[in-house]
């Protein structure tokens, strides 16, 4: 039970990872405090002592979500080093894969309708994944003229936008059947993408 997680102080900690449990279970809106208190093995005047409402204790958990998808971008773009092409590439399958691994900080993140500007915590670990991507983006397009790069931050928006498409469709088995790899799926998406704006060679 994860009442000894409470004994040793880790009270906090424990309500997260009963939230993350029941939103994978029931989706974000599924659960009540009193819920997350039972699963944690604590009573439901505990859950007080850390958290005002369901929304901050959603809000905590995406927070170490976008902390945890933040060092996996880095890491994956770092990997890819030193090619602009294969660090942008190791960052779409990151997210794919955290996706996957993660179901529950995603769910928080991306389709709990919180705020990346709830707290100026959450804004700053979404802001340091979001940095990631743009970095990654700017990298592909540094020989390109000033006057014809395409914006950073528009190419990452639109291969962010890629990657949650394809993650929701046909990665986390909620909706159609993948006609291929949603790896595939992506890389081939982003391929595709980059050669229109001139961002990598054609085949």
């Amino acid at each position: 039970m994860r009442k000894q997680g409470y004994h040793h102080g880790n009270l906090k900690q424990a309500l997260i990872d009963a939230a993350l449990e029941l939103i994978r279970a029931k989706g974000p809106t599924g659960f009540t405090l009193s819920e997350a208190a039972k699963t944690a093995g604590v009573t439901p005047a505990a859950v007080y002592r850390h958290f005002d409402g369901r929304e901050e204790l959603i809000a905590e958990a995406a927070r170490q979500g976008f902390e945890i998808f933040a060092d996996l971008m880095q890491y994956a773009y770092d990997k890819g080093q030193p090619s602009a092409l294969a660090a942008f590439e190791a960052t779409g399958r990151a997210y794919l894969a955290f996706a996957r691994k993660h179901p529950g900080h995603y769910i928080a993140m991306f389709e709990s309708g919180i705020s990346v500007n709830r707290s100026p915590e959450l804004a700053a670990a979404a802001n340091r994944a979001k940095a990631v991507l743009e970095q990654a983006a700017a990298d592909l397009s540094d020989h390109i003229p000033p006057e014809k790069r395409p914006p950073a931050a528009m190419v990452s928006a639109h291969i962010w936008a890629m990657s949650h498409g394809v993650v929701e469709l046909y990665a986390r088995n909620a909706g159609a059947t993948a006609p291929f790899a949603p790896e595939d799926l992506l890389e081939s998406g982003v391929g595709i993408y980059l050669r229109g704006l001139g961002l990598i060679a054609p085949d």
